[in-house]
């Protein structure tokens, strides 16, 4: 499901495109171009209010910005999901007095 939503939005930015090239016209390229600005605007805002998250992807930072600029809470969702499990494994650990110094 998460594979399709993030297609939808590649589809979005691909048809968005296609209307700043000039390659589609009308009202609904118009449109479709006004959407897939106010969503990159969003993404932009979750890059800043969301960093130590985009901070937390296993691979390069420019990637995960870029990442996240496309995707938004789909690439951020997963990575706050792994925070969450590894702070309750680290509360686990502790709480039962191993891996203390």
């Amino acid at each position: 499901m998460m594979g399709l939503i993030k297609f939808s939005c590649l589809l979005l930015y691909a048809m968005a495109l296609a209307g700043w090239t000039g390659m589609w016209t009308g009202p609904a390229a118009a449109t479709t171009q006004i959407v897939a600005l106010l969503i990159l605007g969003v993404h932009v805002i979750e890059v800043f209010i969301a960093f130590k998250l985009v901070r937390r992807y296993p691979g390069s930072l420019a990637t995960s910005v870029v990442l996240t600029l496309l995707f938004g809470l789909l690439h951020l969702r997963p990575l706050e999901q792994q925070a969450r499990r590894m702070a309750r494994s680290d509360k686990e650990v502790g709480s039962h007095g191993v891996g203390k110094d």
